[in-house]
């Protein structure tokens, strides 16, 4: 059990996992909105081994110090109570498709930093590629401008690994830098069995995004960037 005081002042505090009604992942949270929606009565019910403490102020009548006592994992009430198809199609993020890809160049096979990967059409835009999870994969920077506006057959670079659409439960542990180890069992739960996530999971390699989720994919994004 730990204090809110004391994680608030960490630079990345840990985030509470905020499902609908019906348990279905919704959005990540932060400590002092979760509080929120506890004194609000926002929260329908709650679960999860972690437990963050929040003291208030000393009752003049009892002398004891009001405390809140909020878990890792809340459903929220909601006039909408959001229920997403299990087939929903995650928007597509730069940072979101690295982590999927754990950082892997598609082409070489070498692993590397955010900020020397490419979003790269395996059909390339000119020839009708789209921004869809199946015809994207994580490129380094010379292994885009080598395939250039070419397929990987043209090119003589065949794909090292097949580019999937992830579930929405990866989607959501693929945008956090910092999963709870209760919240990451929930998820996982409603991970595919031919998702790759779960050998990673399994020798706790989990790689989710080094900087925080950014915009989604667009043209305006990939223009400039090399060859798609």
């Amino acid at each position: 059990m730990q204090t809110l005081p004391g994680l608030l002042q960490h630079t990345d505090p840990p985030a509470i996992l905020a499902l609908d009604a019906g348990g279905y992942p919704r959005r990540w949270i932060g400590l002092e909105e979760a509080a929120t929606c506890y004194v609000r009565g926002a929260v329908a019910w709650d679960l999860g081994e972690h437990a963050f403490v929040l003291r208030g102020g000393v009752n003049r009548a009892s002398g004891r110090q009001s405390e809140l006592t909020l878990r890792s994992i809340v459903a929220l009430r909601g006039d909408t109570i959001v229920r997403a198809p299990r087939d929903r199609v995650p928007v597509v993020v730069r940072e979101m498709l690295f982590a999927r890809d754990r950082h892997v160049c598609a082409y070489c096979g070498g692993k590397y930093r955010l900020a020397d990967l490419t979003a790269e059409h395996v059909l390339p835009q000119s020839k009708g590629g789209r921004d869809t999870w199946t015809n994207l994969v994580s490129a380094c920077k010379p292994c885009n401008l080598r395939k250039g506006n070419r397929t990987p057959e043209q090119a003589g670079m065949p794909l090292l690994y097949v580019p999937y659409v992830p579930s929405q439960h990866e989607a959501f542990i693929l945008r956090n830098r910092r999963i709870l180890a209760d919240q990451m069992e929930f998820l996982m739960a409603g991970v595919p069995a031919g998702s790759r996530l779960h050998a990673h999971v399994a020798v706790g390699k989990v790689a989710t995004p080094s900087e925080p989720a950014g915009q989604a994919l667009s043209s305006r994004m990939v223009r400039g960037r090399g060859h798609r």
